[in-house]
């Protein structure tokens, strides 16, 4: 089957590898849609912290480079291993791929306690091995793979992961119905975001991003405002403090993650408000702890996500594409029109 596989930094090649073969508890899936995520651009330049090379291979996966790339997909089954609860993934059944890969050791205490993602030896189908999402076919354990709801279309369901770490980033600030909200970064990450905050009844959102089609997705998507933080004369915190009438942003999520946009999290924030980084950072940025003292921010992150939050519904609507503007067009290579993600199909 083809399969896209990283080698390296500047090295990704498209290679014919066999075809997988569903082992004991596992489905073999076919991939339909695969997003193309920022981790994935990031390990163009350099090789991922959880990624394995071509000398040392992870020590969960056991796997060397080239792995096979693609985290975030969706697919359907068309083969099913021994002891698979067929009650929950049956032949022919549409579903997506939770891709975290822990140790899951006795001895290990973030994954005796559940929180996975915070493993010390954590990695990702699609960066540390066991297939990817852009090859013809994987095959999973059945424990990663859930059921789309039948009114999810198969491209919609390849977004579910990057959903599944701003619905995180959203749970684990101290955002509440309510507050006012600043995004910094307009790419998939903070138009979900811009999407979730405002799911769940943000009072304001501002969204600043620098790429014209960006801003105008967040408009469509439901931003109050849009700043272009390149042009003459916009103060991006200046303008957050005036339309929140002096107070600043209750929660600031900075979904770009540069030394700029971290200082415009600090000045933008509202004293006792929340700064949460959604973003990789390939630099050691400078913090402004002065800021932090007289404002008393608080300031935290996010790996991946977790199983910790109770809720699972999300009001999306059912008619038409739930994540881009209404009567957005369609395209044979992604989701076309308003749409937030950049996914490619395999055919």
């Amino acid at each position: 089957m083809r399969a896209i596989r990283y080698y390296g930094p500047e090295d990704m090649r498209l290679d014919h590898i066999p075809e997988p073969t569903p082992g004991e508890g596992q489905v073999k899936i076919k991939i339909a849609w695969t997003g193309i995520c920022g981790s994935d651009l990031h390990s163009w330049h350099e090789i991922l912290p959880v990624s394995p090379t071509m000398t040392e291979p992870h020590p969960v996966t056991h796997e060397k480079l080239p792995v096979v790339m693609g985290h975030e997909f969706s697919g359907t089954i068309v083969d099913i291993g021994q002891n698979v609860d067929t009650s929950r993934l049956a032949m022919g059944g549409q579903v997506v791929v939770e891709p975290i890969i822990s140790c899951m050791q006795a001895t290990c205490p973030f994954c005796s306690a559940g929180t996975r993602n915070l493993c010390r030896n954590l990695t990702f189908i699609g960066i540390g091995g066991r297939g990817g999402g852009l090859a013809e076919y994987i095959c999973v354990d059945q424990k990663l793979v859930f059921p789309l709801p039948s009114h999810v279309p198969l491209e919609i369901g390849a977004m579910m992961e990057p959903l599944s770490i701003v619905w995180h980033a959203v749970k684990r600030s101290a955002f509440k119905k309510g507050d006012s909200v600043l995004i910094i970064g307009g790419g998939p990450i903070g138009l979900l975001a811009l999407r979730v905050v405002k799911a769940f009844g943000a009072s304001w959102i501002g969204l600043s991003e620098p790429a014209q089609k960006r801003r105008e997705l967040a408009s469509q998507n439901g931003a109050n405002v849009v700043f272009d933080p390149t042009a003459k004369g916009v103060d991006v915190p200046a303008e957050t403090i005036k339309a929140t009438l002096g107070r600043g942003a209750d929660v600031v999520f900075d979904c770009a993650g540069a030394q700029v946009t971290l200082n415009t999290a600090f000045l933008a924030v509202r004293p006792r408000g929340f700064i949460m980084n959604v973003a990789i950072w390939s630099t050691l940025p400078q913090l402004d702890i002065a800021s932090l003292t007289m404002k008393e921010v608080l300031l935290s992150s996010v790996l991946g996500c977790d199983r910790v939050h109770a809720d699972g519904t999300f009001p999306i609507r059912r008619s038409g594409h739930g994540l881009r503007r209404a009567g957005g067009a369609r395209s044979g290579g992604g989701c076309g029109g308003g749409c937030v993600c950049g996914k490619n199909r395999i055919d």
